[in-house]
């Protein structure tokens, strides 16, 4: 298999990005008001079908890789659904004693839970184990994510517009951005700001 693209990777996690918001926004909300369980269940499942296509592309990727990145990709991996085991069973065990009200929503978080953790131990695997450099990705792909990012609050914003006003899900979805667009925006003025003072 020839290696995969960075650039159509992307590109291509970009536009299931912005499908998956475009399926939260557009088509989920209808499932709650649609009378037939057939159609409910067909609404209810859209949002998945971009976010499949994303775990196609993530193996696609990984298996694209050479065996150094497959092995920092899968001991990511690993150590996310570890953490992801380790939360659900607190979970599970506080809400089998009746002190954590949880219920099947909470299933919705377990996928970005697992891609947090997995960036997350990618970035300690590459700079703290293997002795990498943080500033290994390129401005321009972290630039790239925070246009991301703020294009998919922008279409929050605009949809509500739309109809009317926000409604609770849409707060939601934009105080759950907001911090990543931040953190990521500081992080890409602290690079600068870094390679200024160095005079890189």
């Amino acid at each position: 298999m020839s290696r995969f693209d960075e650039r159509q990777y992307r590109r291509r996690l970009s536009l299931a990005m912005v499908a998956y918001m475009a399926a939260m926004l557009l088509v989920w909300p209808l499932s709650r008001t649609v009378g037939s369980v057939p159609l409910k269940v067909v609404l209810a499942v859209v949002p998945v079908l971009p976010m499949l296509y994303v775990i196609g592309l993530m193996a696609r990727r990984i298996g694209a890789s050479d065996e150094f990145e497959q092995r920092v990709h899968l001991l990511a991996l690993g150590a996310a659904t570890a953490l992801l085991g380790a939360l659900s069973l607190i979970g599970g065990f506080l809400a089998a004693a009746g002190v954590a009200p949880l219920d099947g929503s909470i299933l919705i978080w377990v996928f970005p839970v697992v891609m947090l953790a997995y960036g997350a131990a990618r970035w300690w695997l590459l700079v703290r184990h293997y002795g990498g450099s943080a500033a290994c990705e390129d401005d321009g792909a972290l630039v790239w994510r925070l246009l991301l990012l703020a294009g998919l609050m922008l279409m929050v914003v605009g949809v509500a517009w739309w109809r009317g006003g926000l409604d609770d899900f849409q707060t939601g979805l934009l105080f759950g951005m907001a911090p990543g667009v931040l953190a990521l925006a500081a992080w890409i003025v602290w690079r600068l700001a870094r390679r200024r003072a160095s005079g890189r």
